[in-house]
């Protein structure tokens, strides 16, 4: 089983505006890092699930990791897709941190739509008031 990681969709403004930027990437999308991560290896054929107002919203798929030559920092090679989730609330944290498959939301399917599931704004209130 893969192992993925989480990460604030940092400066989106919605889904939409993730998605958009995710999709302006005609081959890959790719988000830098201070550092490899340890467990990288076990992350490739995974998924980067993004928080967006304190929940999961939705996946795009871990292609590899690769060094920049200007500074040693790392790029994370993701598809250029975002795959929408069940929303499931997540507590915002700075950088990225790992998430085990049996801890991921499912994919939304066939019909369904976010609409059909919990606002992010709802879930992180009800997180707050320990109902969810």
């Amino acid at each position: 089983m893969p192992l993925h990681m989480t990460k604030i969709a940092f400066s989106a403004e919605s889904p939409a505006s993730l998605r958009a930027w995710l999709e302006s990437h005609p081959d890959e999308a790719r988000l830098t890092t201070r550092y490899l991560p340890k467990r990288h290896e076990e992350m490739v054929g995974g998924s980067l699930y993004w928080i967006f107002e304190h929940a999961l919203i939705g996946r795009s798929p871990i292609i590899g990791f690769e060094q920049r030559e200007s500074d040693g920092r790392w790029h994370i090679r993701l598809a250029p897709k975002l795959i929408p989730v069940v929303t499931k609330p997540k507590r915002a944290h700075q950088g990225w941190r790992y998430l085990k498959e049996e801890d991921a939301p499912r994919d939304l399917g066939d019909g369904e739509s976010s609409g059909d599931i919990m606002p992010p704004k709802l879930a992180r209130e009800l997180m707050k008031l320990g109902l969810v």
